[in-house]
């Protein structure tokens, strides 16, 4: 007959309570932070404006077919132009010149006489910078300008009477000067 050993286990290990082990904290760890980062996300969503988002769309097809007859009217004309910023003076310096025949003549100071130029930042719509500019018998301006904000700026010139415009985009700060050239502006016929 086999003899029944009964063996005992002696434990001196004490079960603590669930809050003083690490392990449900970590577990729990994961979808806090997703909570606190769909929260942030909300947070953001309801404060911010919804500035990229264009309600009438016909409106805006309209305003780009007249856009593009004021690029075709700056071709016509063979007006371009050159700008430059300066941060050390704070300075937008910039030319306009027409091209005639062979020759670049700068524009005349009484065939434009003010001319409204506008930086575009590319997100943000209360960045956007507009300035009135008058050039000299050279076609030369300046104007000053604040710090601008690291972007991809939208240049654009217009005429008073807006009948003819100048677009262009810029890279600030990588480019400190961009080129004003309606032709290399022009859309691709199809």
């Amino acid at each position: 007959m086999k003899s029944q050993q009964s063996v005992t286990f002696k434990t001196d290990i004490v079960s603590k309570p669930w809050y003083s082990q690490r392990w449900p904290w970590l577990l729990m760890l994961g979808p806090a932070i997703v909570v606190a980062a769909a929260s942030y996300t909300c947070w953001l969503a309801f404060t911010r404006q919804d500035a990229l988002v264009e309600d009438d769309y016909y409106k805006e097809g309209n305003a780009i077919n007249q856009d593009l007859k004021r690029d075709e009217e700056a071709i016509r004309r063979g007006i371009s132009g050159n700008l430059r910023y300066d941060p050390k003076t704070g300075l937008l310096s910039g030319v306009l010149l027409h091209v005639d025949g062979q020759a670049d003549q700068a524009i005349a100071p009484e065939t434009t006489p003010d001319l409204q130029l506008r930086l575009i930042h590319s997100t943000l719509p209360d960045k956007d910078i507009t300035l009135f500019v008058r050039p000299d018998a050279n076609g030369r301006f300046s104007v000053s300008l604040p710090q601008l904000d690291m972007a991809r700026w939208q240049i654009l010139i217009e005429d008073a009477h807006r009948d003819w415009r100048l677009h262009a985009s810029w890279l600030w700060p990588q480019h400190t000067t961009v080129d004003l050239n309606p032709v290399a502006m022009k859309p691709a016929d199809d």
